[in-house]
Formats: C-alpha cells, sequence, structure tokens
C-alpha cells in the first residue's frame, strides 16, 4: 500500500506485544512512527531500532495514557518532529484481572482510565494534528462483548472503548477522520500471561477457532493496515472482529 508511505503514526503501548507488531507493519509501508511507552524504555528502543531499519523515522516517547497532561506534551512533541499526524493507534492497555465481588473502585478506575478515558484526549490531540484527515483505531477485545472469567474490570472498560469510538466517528467523520474499532481474540502475548486461567484459554481457544490456529499480534496487525488504507475510507464506528472465527462458534 503505498498510499501509507511517508505518513506518520503514534501507536501507543507499542514498545512489545500487539502494539509493537502494528508499528512495525506500519514501518515496512513506509509509516514514520512515534513509539509511546510508559515503563520498559529499553524494549521500545529495541523496537525503534528496528523500525529504523525501514528507512523510516522514529520518535520514542515516554508517556502515561491515563495523564492527560502527559498525553498533551507528547502530542507537542509530535508537533515539533513531524508538524502532523495521520493515523492513532490507541492500543495500550492495563487492568486487574479479578472476579467482580474482589474488584475496588481502585481497581476499576484503573482500568477505565487507561483502556477507555484516554481515547478520549489522545483523539482530542490527535484531530489537531490531522487537518487533512486521518484514522484513529482503537484495539479492543472479544471482552468488550462477551463475558470472560476474571475479565470485569478491563471488559467493561473495553466496552466502554468502543461506545467511545461510535461516538467520536459521528463526530469525527466530516472532518475527514476515520475512526474505528479492532476487535481482537486471545493473543499469545506477555498480557495473557497474567491470566491465572492462561492456559486454559489458549486451549480452549485452539479448540475452537475455525482456522485451526491461534491468532497472533501480526493478524491483528495486519488488519490495522487495512483500516489505515484508502479502501477502508467508508468503513466508520465499526467493531472489526479478528479472532479466527472464535465468536461465531456456539
Amino acid at each position: 500500500m503505498d498510499e501509507l508511505k511517508n505518513r506518520v503514526a503514534l501507536v501507543t503501548g507499542s514498545s512489545r506485544g500487539i502494539g509493537r507488531a502494528i508499528a512495525l507493519r506500519l514501518a515496512e509501508h513506509g509509516v514514520h512512527l512515534v513509539i509511546n511507552y510508559l515503563r520498559k524504555k529499553s524494549e521500545a528502543e529495541l523496537t525503534a531500532k528496528e523500525i529504523r531499519k525501514h528507512g523510516v523515522k522514529c520518535l520514542v516517547v515516554k508517556a502515561n495514557v491515563a495523564v492527560d497532561e502527559e498525553v498533551f506534551a507528547m502530542f507537542e512533541e509530535i508537533d515539533k518532529e513531524f508538524a502532523r499526524l495521520d493515523i492513532l493507534i490507541s492500543n495500550a492497555a492495563s487492568g486487574v484481572l479479578k472476579p467482580s465481588f474482589q474488584l475496588t473502585t481502585k481497581h476499576w478506575d484503573w482500568a477505565m482510565n487507561i483502556n477507555a478515558r484516554a481515547l478520549l484526549p489522545l483523539s482530542q490531540g490527535a484531530a489537531k494534528l490531522m487537518p487533512q484527515g486521518g484514522h484513529i483505531i482503537a484495539v479492543s477485545s472479544l471482552g468488550a462483548v462477551r463475558a470472560i472469567a476474571n475479565y470485569a474490570a478491563v471488559g467493561s472498560s473495553k466496552g466502554a472503548l468502543e461506545s467511545l469510538v461510535r461516538h467520536l466517528a459521528v463526530e469525527m467523520g466530516p472532518c475527514g477522520i476515520n475512526v474505528n474499532v479492532v476487535q481482537a481474540g486471545a493473543v499469545d502475548t506477555e498480557a495473557l500471561k497474567h491470566f491465572p486461567n492462561r492456559e486454559e484459554i489458549l486451549e480452549n481457544t485452539r479448540q475452537r477457532v475455525p482456522m485451526g490456529r491461534l491468532l497472533t499480534p501480526e493478524d491483528v496487525a495486519d488488519v490495522v493496515i487495512l483500516l489505515c488504507s484508502d479502501k477502508a475510507r467508508m468503513i466508520q464506528g465499526q467493531s472489526i472482529v479478528v479472532d479466527g472465527g472464535y465468536s461465531i462458534m456456539a
């Protein structure tokens, strides 16, 4: 997709996992990257090193997307470096994995702030750098619409995230900004290792997926690339499910 060449993309939480895979796919298509991380600078720098091998620029920015001031400061850096933004991938996520009756309001607020609320200031900052239009894509999960063990807080926050995307899509569409969701099935990333029932989730997924294999970060990244292309310009406010068919099984 040559149309993506020389565009600029911000991928939050992109030092590892799905975010890293998305950033690398974008770099393969000639997109300049802004890598956002919170804790592990070494991982972010390694990702940036791989990205630069594709002959594109890469800016590494530390910022907690749940803190508005840090988000706005990040966009100031992007403005100084590139003076534009064409693609925002809201991927950074966190949350406590506990049954509902063990959750505290602190657990709830943490998940909501990072997974759902953060998209609001991120979109506001991105839109200011998208006068000619652009693409905003939020990474969600099947837990937004399905009940998953120990996933009450995170799943609820993902549901709120997808609702916000629909509202943003209506408001930003006239500005030429596409806003969509990629709703991913189970991917064996670092994040999944925090699930107490990880092995059960993986085995159940292997048995149920019609495509016969687990989802990879690259599978999710490929769909993101499609949504960033001009071919997806009339896909607006949608949640695109990428799960190998898992969710259609009875």
